[in-house]
Formats: structure tokens, C-alpha cells, sequence
């Protein structure tokens, strides 16, 4: 057949990523990896939160933290994630949630969410009365003391979570876990459609939390 040879025949700039798909390095360049919530009402089914962390894992997004927790309405559970991606990376992972099955709807949380976590720390016992000062100061609560280790309990939003482990360091952590956060919209916008408040009275008091860079071990015997 006439025409070009091989080496004289155009050829695409782009590079494919890890999925295939094909990229272009200068448009890729131009988006910087940003933190993003998102929330999803999903329906209870046996191994959805498995479904949900192995679609993105499998996708190699950068997890920080997800949480599962019960809604006004029954059956219907919240997933809150916390991921850091380019915004191509945060569209895709709210398309491809979409997709599945069990999830109701999808969307990204606005900067001025309510936000929160929960994170337990263990911490030496030396000083019970400075380490129960610290908790004070926090508005945290002492869960259990002993003549070795005292662990204490604190809500907040991360900022606050991380100014108090700062002031624990002190005293020598020796574990703690945080569950990552969960987040609702601010006043009375909707998170994501699919909520009907007060459809099934008070939820049951559950929930269940995988995180990654968000929960830390201290080896400090």
C-alpha cells in the first residue's frame, strides 16, 4: 500500500497511565493533587465497604481515610473519604462510585463542611496530672488510668486532633488510633441527594472505619 513510511508517520506525544488510558504530560502537569471529601449514601449489603475500597485501591488513589456509618433512613449507610488526587483523579473517583450497585449517589463535600474525627491515644502515666490537664484543655475524656499507661479519648476536627497529639508527645505515646474523618454539608444544603430526614427515627449506633495515613503506631513499649 503507498504512503509514508513507519518512522515518517505521526505519533502521539501522550504517555498511557496505569489504567491505559492515554495522557497528555502537559495538561497533566497543569493539576496539582488537592485534598477532597466525598460522600456517598450507599445501600447495606454484605461487603460494600470492601466493593467501595477495592475499586479505588485497585485505581491507586491516595486513600487518607473512609468511614461507614448508619443514616436517618434504614438500610442506607454514609461513606465518608478523604482522598488526595488532581481534580481529573476526584471526578474519576466519583464516577466510577457511581457505577456501583449498592452506592445511592456521590459528591464532593464543599470546603466549609462540618467535619470531625475521633482518634484514641494511649500515653505513658508518669504524670497524670499534666496529662489530665492536656485532656481538659481539649475537651477530651479519660478512658481509662492506670499506675503505667493512661488513654484518653478526643473528638474534633483534624487540626485540633493534631495540635493535641503534639501536646501528648510530651508524655510519650505509646498507641493511637483515629478513625478519619466524617463530614456533612453546612447548614441546610444536602451532602448528596437520597436522605430523607427522619424516615426511620434514631439509627443504630455503629460504625466502621478503614484509614491509612490517618491511623499511627508508636513502638514505644
Amino acid at each position: 500500500m503507498p504512503g509514508p513510511a513507519p518512522e515518517e508517520r505521526p505519533h502521539p506525544e501522550g504517555r498511557r497511565n496505569s489504567q491505559g488510558i492515554r495522557i497528555d504530560p502537559a495538561v497533566e502537569a497543569e493539576h496539582q493533587p488537592r485534598r477532597a471529601t466525598i460522600s456517598a449514601l450507599v445501600e447495606d449489603e454484605p461487603g460494600v465497604l470492601s466493593r467501595v475500597s477495592g475499586l479505588v485501591s485497585r485505581r491507586q488513589f491516595n486513600i487518607e481515610s473512609l468511614t461507614v456509618g448508619p443514616t436517618t433512613v434504614e438500610g442506607h449507610s454514609r461513606l465518608t473519604m478523604v482522598v488526595e488526587e488532581t481534580d481529573p483523579g476526584i471526578d474519576q473517583i466519583e464516577r466510577q462510585l457511581a457505577k456501583l450497585k449498592p452506592v445511592i449517589s456521590v459528591g464532593e463535600l464543599a470546603d466549609d463542611a462540618v467535619t470531625t474525627e475521633l482518634v484514641l491515644l494511649k500515653v505513658r502515666g508518669d504524670e497524670p496530672d499534666k496529662v489530665h490537664a492536656i485532656t481538659e484543655m481539649y475537651d477530651g475524656e479519660t478512658l481509662d488510668a492506670g499506675p503505667r499507661t493512661i488513654t484518653v479519648q478526643l473528638t474534633g476536627d483534624e487540626s485540633k486532633i493534631d495540635d493535641a497529639i503534639d501536646a501528648y508527645d510530651q508524655f510519650g505515646i505509646i498507641e493511637i488510633a483515629r478513625t478519619g474523618q466524617t463530614a456533612l454539608s453546612r447548614g441546610d444544603t444536602q451532602t448528596v441527594p437520597g436522605e430523607e430526614p427522619g424516615t426511620s427515627g434514631e439509627p443504630t449506633a455503629h460504625a466502621t472505619s478503614v484509614g491509612e495515613s490517618t491511623q499511627r503506631s508508636y513502638d514505644n513499649p
